[in-house]
């Protein structure tokens, strides 16, 4: 697991802030002030896990974003305006793996970049092997996702719900176990990232071959990944 933390803000004393403390708590810390560096360091493949601010001076952090995740599926988690949601709903749109409203507690912080580097490299606690449901060829080791002979790219956070909707195909599993295993906390009515992973995940993976949906919303419980019914005859 590499412990690497890219942060990509231009307040420098919150920047020195969070290298105290996290150096503090085992993370190597690297900290840049502007997008265009931040995106250049982001692709480099050392950071393990970005702490990106959406408010960037020339080049903010949803364009960033959106750069970054033509090229590297590193996780990222934006720093956002508190009680704007939109930002949130954007940011986890464009690929983030988590947000945290500013201003935050850097124990919080500490917390959600472990879990997020645990699902970016898995927790040794999930079986090795492919999974296959469908078209949907999931490997568990190599973290790869295929459908058919098409390559289809996640983030860490879509791998992991993918991975543990697949296991349990064909039943629902409730938003609460999805919370608590991916996100690593209980799940809130105000908290939409959940929702906002799982719309990402219908759109990259598409329908069945046959056009029904992959994951179906049951209402007031949870999702479920289906398997496209057989034909008779």
């Amino acid at each position: 697991m590499i412990r690497k933390v890219l942060v990509v803000d231009d307040d420098r004393e919150l920047c020195e802030l969070l290298a105290r403390y996290l150096g503090g708590e085992g993370f190597e810390v690297e900290c840049v002030h502007d997008g265009e560096t931040g995106l250049e360091r982001a692709c480099s493949g050392e950071a393990g896990v970005v702490v990106l601010d959406v408010m960037l001076p020339e080049l903010d952090g949803f364009e960033v974003l959106r750069r970054i995740r033509r090229e590297s599926s590193v996780p990222v988690l934006m720093l956002t305006a508190r009680g704007d949601e939109v930002d949130r709903i954007v940011g986890l749109e464009i690929g983030a793996d988590d947000y945290l409203p500013k201003p935050f507690n850097p124990r919080e912080l500490a917390a959600r970049l472990r879990a997020i580097l645990r699902r970016a490299g898995g927790d040794g606690n999930g079986d090795p092997g492919i999974l296959r449901v469908d078209d949907l060829e999931i490997d568990v080791g190599a973290r790869a996702v295929r459908r058919g002979d098409e390559v289809v790219r996640l983030t860490g956070t879509e791998f992991n719900l993918l991975e543990l909707l697949a296991r349990n195909a064909g039943r629902v599993v409730t938003r609460e176990e999805l919370s608590r295993e991916v996100l690593e906390r209980r799940p809130s009515p105000w908290d939409r990232s959940l929702d906002v992973h799982i719309s990402n995940l219908r759109r990259k993976l598409g329908p069945h071959p046959d056009g029904g949906g992959r994951i179906t919303t049951v209402r007031g419980q949870g999702y479920v990944l289906t398997r496209p019914a057989r034909r008779r005859g």
